[in-house]
């Protein structure tokens, strides 16, 4: 034992480390001679640094927190959702109600411009919008009553020309083989009878609710436009001096946005509709007036509403005129789509709504697997205001101001226990005096309740 531990003392010689002490021999699986190999392995991969552990953990701790901010960000998206599912029933009036605002807003201005009280004024203008849409209806509706039975006629002899065709080379059905098809299907209908007539008080249901919730759309619309200058000092004295700029420059842009892509909308819509509707006139087909309104109203639809409206006009064509008719009307719609695309729509766009092609067509997809038509038509303009929102907060992370307007003046809250309003004032920049007094400033007036 004394001189094992001799041996250990320093300065003294290990005896398992000298080279001639029979490593080899003495060498056991439990400590095991590294210096028996006689050629080391050499890899390319760097040594561990120290601070790889450290880094390591602090990598995880990062992706931990990530992964929990992510999994309640989208657990606040699904509660989001499902309260305003909820709420559906009274949102869709609110929203098409200012949509029809945006609509209604401008000649509602100029009224009041010419000193008219905003309650006549929204009354005009909306007695005036009723007047509009009533005689368009009205004249669309009997040349539709008159030309159906012509179509009708039309589709019967296009059916019999159908079945000849079939009968013929190179298919050679027979009368039989047709008539059991056709029996085939009239047991089909009679078996799914019921469900179509669960299927059709279903859509006079869903038309009843539509035509109650466009009433109710009207309505708030005149109380949009009859009180909306008061909307926004109501809305920004509800909040602080810090938060109110940010309020009122946000309602100012998502407001722009609306009337910009309704104005938009309608340009391509007009433009659409008046060049395939002289097509279709100058080729004789019926019913060119309905299909010309149908074209404008898909246009509120971007691209899949295009598209649906030039299929009917070439259905039409095709039942009422033949295949070669047919065949011009889909060049036609075509050329008019493609002129629309790639001319139009860049230069309407950029002052627009700036979405991408296929923010837009993923938008309507969207919208119209979420909440059917309305939600095709509602997909678009969403998706526009959730991109301003986007876009404000980026811009206010990399510290633009986007609260300031490009005259350089911000909106501010003013007024007292009576009332308030909103100001312009001018942002102080460096090198400046001080802030010019407010401009543009109305009467204080009273918030809504």
């Amino acid at each position: 034992m004394i001189d094992r531990m001799r041996s250990r003392l320093p300065g003294r010689p290990d005896a398992a480390s000298a080279p001639d002490a029979g490593d080899d021999a003495t060498a056991t699986a439990r400590t095991p001679s590294f210096a028996a190999v006689t050629t080391a392995a050499v890899t390319s991969s760097p040594a561990p640094s120290a601070e790889r552990g450290p880094r390591l953990r602090k990598g995880v701790r990062a992706l931990a927190v990530a992964s929990a901010q992510l999994l309640l960000i989208a657990a606040a998206l699904v509660v989001v959702g499902w309260v305003f599912g909820k709420l559906w029933p009274v949102l869709l009036p609110v929203i098409l109600g200012l949509l029809f605002a945006t609509v209604l807003w401008p000649p509602t201005r100029l009224l009041r411009r010419l000193h008219f009280p905003p309650a006549l004024a929204a009354l005009v203008v909306l007695l005036l919008f009723f007047a509009v849409v009533g005689g368009l209806f009205t004249w669309i509706v009997p040349q539709v009553a008159d030309q159906a039975g012509e179509l009708a006629d039309a589709a019967t002899a296009g059916l019999q020309d159908v079945q000849q065709w079939v009968t013929g080379p190179p298919l050679n059905l027979g009368e039989d083989q047709i008539g059991q098809a056709v029996d085939q299907v009239i047991n089909s209908i009679q078996g799914n009878a019921q469900n179509i007539a669960g299927y059709a008080l279903t859509g006079v249901s869903a038309v009843g609710n539509g035509l109650l919730n466009l009433v109710l759309a009207l309505v708030l619309a005149f109380f949009f436009i009859k009180d909306g200058p008061r909307w926004l000092p109501w809305l920004a004295a509800q909040t602080g001096p810090k938060v109110a700029p940010h309020v009122a420059a946000l309602s100012y842009k998502t407001w722009t946005t609306l009337s910009e892509f309704i104005r938009q909308q309608a340009l391509v819509g007009f433009v659409d509709a008046f060049f395939i509707g002289l097509g279709l006139w100058i080729l004789d087909v019926p019913l060119v007036l309905p299909l010309a309104v149908l074209t404008f109203f898909g246009a509120f639809i971007p691209i899949i509403g295009a598209f649906v409206a030039g299929a009917f006009a070439v259905l039409i064509a095709l039942v009422s005129n033949g295949w070669q008719t047919a065949l011009i009307v889909l060049v036609i719609v075509l050329v008019v789509q493609q002129l629309e695309g790639n001319v139009l729509q860049p230069i309407i766009q950029g002052r627009g709504l700036n979405l991408h092609a296929a923010v837009v067509i993923l938008a309507v997809t969207a919208g119209g697997s979420l909440y059917g038509i309305l939600g095709t038509f509602l997909g678009v303009p969403v998706a526009a205001l959730i991109a301003v929102v986007y876009r404000y907060v980026r811009d206010e992370l990399d510290g633009r101001t986007p609260e300031v307007a490009d005259d350089g003046t911000r909106v501010q809250v003013t007024g007292d226990e009576t009332g308030a309003t909103v100001v312009r004032e001018r942002v102080t920049t460096p090198g400046q005096g001080a802030a010019d007094p407010p401009a543009d400033a109305e009467p204080p007036a009273r918030p809504p309740a």
